[in-house]
């Protein structure tokens, strides 16, 4: 079995995820903040160790400004939801994940004004289209880190330099870069970032987290089951409404501490020589339709391609029955990005090495997509 599908969900995890999550189910099973039992105050500090390690993970000074969520998509509901109002604009692109399109498509129906700003044929949008997508009205720029179909890193570092030179928000999309590449949301300006815990960061499925800025206060997009009154509560608690996923906090945390000791740039290098690997290997098929830039060092570390002739799904298919390799196809929760890359509505393959995958496993991948180019 070969497992290249780290872009929706990494696999496998570190070892340390799995027994930290074992031993916080059979011994840490108190409720975090509800009880002052040894067990409930262990369960706490699960919780803010967790939390400390994310917020060193993406050099913040102050780790209560992270919010645990259940996932990528719920944070970004939370920041936009939480803050655009009716009569405000935000500038976006026209291909980020379901989880922006939907949500501003909510808001816009409520009087939110939006602009999508296109981006070049690989897939980047320039500082320079941002900046002129910007009004008097504009309260937030929101973006994806990496589009989850071109793969494209965008220049998060300048265009946070332009929003904080205009006074606007700049939120960012960290999904499919968070933990797979350095970010330092200080140096860069992110005033928010929203980060899922289950890809890069090897926590378990059902985690993740949004970093706000002090001084932004987005509205819970859920009430009750914290501590006193809403009105009354600061970070993180009055985005925390419940019972927290304590095991998968404490594996998410595990997770982040991994990176940490390995490092992300060790990280960051080892992928993006798989991807150039299968870039190198991919160019070579006449048959085969690359999507997004050549570069690996430009590229989140995931490809996606179409081969001529053949549905995305079958392909899909074909390597999972008879290579036993595992891909994602389809339209990858994003069809504005497909659209802009012309694949619409079939979508494509996306292949998506991990830090554990191997050589071999890009050599049999590559060895099985030749196998089925020349059907």
């Amino acid at each position: 079995m070969i497992y290249l599908d780290n872009a929706a969900t990494s696999y496998p995890k570190p070892e340390s995820v799995y027994k930290r999550i074992d031993h916080i189910l059979r011994k840490i099973s108190g409720n975090p903040g509800r009880a002052s039992h040894r067990m409930a105050i262990e369960a706490s500090r699960v919780v803010f160790a967790a939390r400390e390690a994310a917020g060193k993970l993406i050099n913040i000074p102050d780790s209560s400004r992270i919010a645990f969520t259940k996932n990528a998509t719920e944070a970004i509901n939370m920041a936009l939801k939480g803050l655009l109002k009716p009569g405000e604009h935000v500038v976006t692109t026209s291909f980020e994940h379901n989880s922006v399109v939907k949500t501003l498509g909510r808001l816009s129906r409520d009087g939110v004004k939006v602009t999508k700003v296109r981006p070049d044929r690989d897939g980047f949008v320039g500082a320079d289209s941002i900046a002129s997508a910007i009004t008097r009205e504009t309260r937030m720029v929101c973006l994806s880190h990496a589009s989850n179909v071109f793969g494209a890193l965008q220049d998060i570092e300048r265009i946070g330099a332009l929003c904080r030179e205009k006074s606007v928000i700049f939120m960012v999309d960290g999904a499919q870069t968070v933990g797979a590449l350095p970010i330092d949301a200080s140096a860069m300006n992110i005033d928010i970032l929203a980060a899922t815990g289950h890809k890069a960061l090897f926590g378990p499925q059902g985690t993740g987290f949004l970093y706000v800025k002090e001084g932004i206060e987005p509205e819970p997009l859920v009430n009750g089951g914290t501590g006193e009154l809403e009105v009354d509560l600061e970070m993180p608690e009055r985005l925390e409404s419940g019972t927290m996923n304590t095991p998968g906090i404490g594996g998410l945390g595990a997770g982040i501490e991994f990176l940490l000791k390995e490092d992300v740039s060790k990280v960051r290098e080892r992928e993006e020589t798989l991807v150039a690997g299968i870039l190198e290997g991919l160019k070579t098929l006449k048959k085969v339709r690359l999507i997004g830039t050549p570069e690996a060092s430009k590229r989140a570390a995931l490809v996606a391609f179409n081969i001529e002739g053949r549905k995305p799904a079958e392909v899909g298919v074909a390597l999972d029955e008879r290579h036993a390799i595992m891909v994602r196809t389809g339209a990858h929760c994003a069809p504005e990005a497909h659209r802009e890359a012309g694949t619409h509505p079939d979508g494509a393959i996306r292949v998506s090495p991990g830090y554990f995958t191997s050589d071999n496993d890009i050599e049999e991948f590559l060895r099985a997509i030749r196998a089925i180019a020349r059907e």
